[in-house]
């Protein structure tokens, strides 16, 4: 309990300090304003879309991958040595600095399929790099269904996939969202990948299209913080601000799918 106290006092101080640091930095167009040479006129506009873009469209790719796989190995896997290797490696995936991931992306994204510094390339290693964190929770929301379930659906003559369907997915349905935001939320603060890729730090508008080059919050925060100016310090702080309210947010939406779990449990 004390080491929990600790631990979470400290990162209380980190954020009000990170708080008071950006206040003055925050105006009416810092959200939707161009990045520029000057602090006083300086916004996180296009790296705010840019975040946004790579969270849509990472979570687009990842999460059905993940459900799909996650399905195929705790629900139809047979079980011998080549499903329990598949299964090992998932595991240590999972484990992976990310950096490397950032390595696999450049070499296969950007240059292997000459992606440049995309939309695409980015959201790709990102997904990834999240898509084994993903198997694993969804595997875990599997296994914690009952299998009172699975016994009901097959004593009324069910197939299984209509079992896999219309049973075991609905109720895992809460803990496997709440997995994925949790993910998500680790995913989009990850700067390492994006500088590998390439992507720019200085991008002075949106991406419209999955071609298009982009910057994203992580990087538009490395780039302020490499200069010296105190203005531009007040900049990564302000962006970090934000940064910390689009992960709150995430995992504020995998609290709500606990609560809802927990209470459909209470319900059963």
């Amino acid at each position: 309990l004390l080491g929990a106290a600790c631990a979470i006092g400290v990162v209380v101080i980190v954020v009000l300090d990170i708080v008071v640091d950006a206040v003055p930095a925050f105006g009416p167009g810092f959200l939707t304003g161009l990045p520029a040479t000057s602090a006083a006129t300086a916004g996180i506009g296009p790296a705010l879309t840019g975040t946004l873009w790579l969270l849509m469209v990472t979570a687009l790719l990842s999460i059905p991958l993940a459900i799909g796989a996650a399905v195929w190995l705790e629900e139809y896997a047979p079980d011998r040595w080549s499903t329990r290797l598949i299964a090992a490696n998932v595991h240590h995936l999972a484990h992976i600095p990310s950096v490397v991931y950032g390595v696999l992306g450049l070499t296969l994204f950007v240059r292997g399929l000459a992606l440049g510094r995309s939309l695409l390339a980015g959201a790709f290693t990102l997904t990834i790099f999240v898509l084994p964190i993903l198997i694993l929770s969804t595997q875990e929301a599997l296994r914690a269904t009952p299998d009172e379930l699975r016994e009901a659906a097959r004593s009324v003559g069910a197939t299984r996939w209509q079992m896999v369907r219309q049973q075991v997915l609905p109720a895992a349905l809460p803990a496997i969202l709440s997995g994925a935001c949790l993910a998500l939320a680790r995913v989009i603060g990850e700067t390492a990948p994006l500088v590998l890729v390439g992507t720019l730090g200085f991008v002075a508008f949106a991406p419209l299209g999955p071609t298009d080059a982009l910057t994203a919050l992580p990087l538009q925060i490395f780039d302020w913080v490499r200069r010296p100016q105190p203005e531009f310090q007040a900049l990564a702080a302000a962006a970090i601000v934000v940064l910390l309210a689009i992960i709150g947010a995430l995992q504020l939406l995998a609290a709500l799918a606990r609560f809802s779990e927990r209470r459909r449990s209470r319900r059963l």
